[in-house]
């Protein structure tokens, strides 16, 4: 079995003068790290990777030592539905045949960044199809589940701390090592700058005045509360057994995560948990877990008593009584879907295009005292409308049918992690309508997944 580092049998005796046996000579030889280490380099050192600049990389990077190890295994098991998922591939990879084809609606001429900015797309879709198979092949006995659950379970804490950052000291930010080695040219690169210089929050104008949403350890704000969405079902899960301190750990992350939740201004975010508490619980009170009715009850006692005491109930108030997006996001979308359909429904246009003029003004574009007057790029502020507007009807059916059919499979499973792996796939549909989440979500999603379709595989073998 490959990650072994070699026989633990050997006696590594000596004879005389006599040269060392193999065994002996392979005793001595350093140990090699042990499957799944790849994820505990990703997990654990985060917070390194990003004040280096590296975090928006190191997924990438981790793919190599994941497809090597993939190879020596020869046999590689792929879940029901993966050839929809290839297919996809194939199409978003055809896609980069209409980079520099006028989309209707999108501002003419050829951006030479496109295919800069395509491959680093395809490069996410190469690395969380790698983690799929990755995880999804290992063993129990070579990863075990719940050092997985850990792992995603420390990445929650982590964007915890990370939201608290942002609304303690908003305007930290400071060059990471990364910025600082490669050249200007590249680094002032608005997609570059945004991915290696380190900002604990992003100011905005929401609610007519400065207010600052935190956005580390992550590049956006709405990165930060898909990540934060996506990873709580899995500190639900760490956290609900074991000792006394995880147990008293679990209310105490919760509460504190309330001030930089409400501090996001992230009406999507406040949406998803909602759903995503109301399903686990259903589904664990349907097992008959009595914990999860009364982490339900009282978690809710608890976080309304923080909220109504606290002057976090006026912010969320005005972010609700301040819907300022939501007519100029319906208009984009629109625009996405006609502007596909027009010039190119089947394969799309490879990467997104900017808008030509505005909603609000006819010369269009940000400018001063007009801040709302710039609109997104077409095939943003949403997965869905980047892969209708990217890969075409067909891409984004194929991606979409092989989530459904991961879905399927899955959402009558009694087991824990299916539970919390299924809250993770309903709430990655909801945050697909409004967030892009072409990096660590999606990541995400797939390790979900994976550990539910292992899961799977084994329970057939075994019986």
């Amino acid at each position: 079995m490959s990650g072994t580092a070699g026989s633990s049998s050997s006696s590594g005796a000596l004879a005389g003068l006599s040269p060392p046996s193999p065994s002996a000579v392979e005793g001595r030889q350093p140990r090699r790290p042990g499957p799944g280490w790849p994820l505990s380099v990703i997990f654990l050192g985060f917070p390194l990777w990003w004040v280096t600049g590296f975090s928006a990389f190191i997924f990438l990077i981790m793919s190599v030592p994941m497809v090597l190890e993939l190879w020596r295994r020869g046999t590689v098991r792929v879940p029901r539905g993966f050839a929809m998922w290839l297919l996809f591939l194939v199409w978003m990879l055809l896609g980069a045949l209409m980079l520099f084809v006028d989309a209707p609606y999108g501002v003419p001429g050829a951006e030479p960044n496109r295919i800069l900015v395509f491959a680093y797309r395809a490069a996410w879709y190469f690395s969380i199809t790698v983690v799929l198979l990755y995880v999804g092949n290992l063993t129990e006995e070579e990863l075990p589940t719940e050092r997985v659950v850990r792992l995603l379970s420390f990445m929650f804490v982590v964007t915890v701390g990370g939201g608290l950052l942002g609304v303690l000291l908003p305007h930290l930010e400071f060059p990471s090592l990364l910025e600082l080695v490669l050249p200007k040219s590249l680094s002032r690169n608005d997609l570059v700058a945004s991915l290696i210089h380190p900002k604990a929050a992003t100011s905005t104008t929401f609610l007519g005045y400065e207010e600052s949403r935190p956005i580390a350890p992550f590049a956006y704000a709405n990165s930060w509360g898909a990540n934060l969405a996506l990873f709580l079902p899995f500190f639900l899960l760490a956290h609900s057994r074991g000792g006394r301190w995880r147990r008293l750990l679990l209310p105490a992350v919760l509460l504190l995560c309330l001030w930089p939740v409400i501090y996001s201004l992230n009406r999507g975010l406040w949406g998803v948990l909602g759903l995503g508490a109301a399903y686990m619980t259903f589904r664990f009170a349907r097992k008959g877990n009595k914990w999860a009715l009364r982490l339900a009850v009282g978690g809710a006692v608890a976080l309304l008593l923080v909220f109504a005491g606290s002057p976090l109930k006026a912010l969320f108030e005005q972010r609700l009584d301040t819907p300022h997006s939501n007519e100029r996001r319906g208009q984009l979308y629109e625009v996405t879907v006609v502007s596909t359909l027009i010039g190119s429904p089947v394969v799309g246009f490879g990467s997104t295009r900017d808008l030509q003029g505005s909603f609000a003004s006819v010369g269009g574009g940000e400018r001063p005292g007009c801040k709302g007057c710039g609109v997104p790029p077409l095939g943003t502020q949403g997965s869905l409308w980047f892969l209708i507007f990217s890969h075409g009807t067909v891409g984004a059916g194929l991606f979409l049918g092989f989530m459904v059919r991961r879905f399927a499979a899955h959402w009558r499973d009694p087991d824990r992690v299916a539970i919390a792996g299924c809250c993770v796939l309903l709430s990655f549909a909801v945050f697909l309508l409004i967030y892009d989440l072409l990096d660590v979500p999606l990541y995400t999603v797939m390790i979900a997944l994976a550990l539910m379709w292992r899961r799977e595989r084994m329970e057939v073998a075994g019986g």
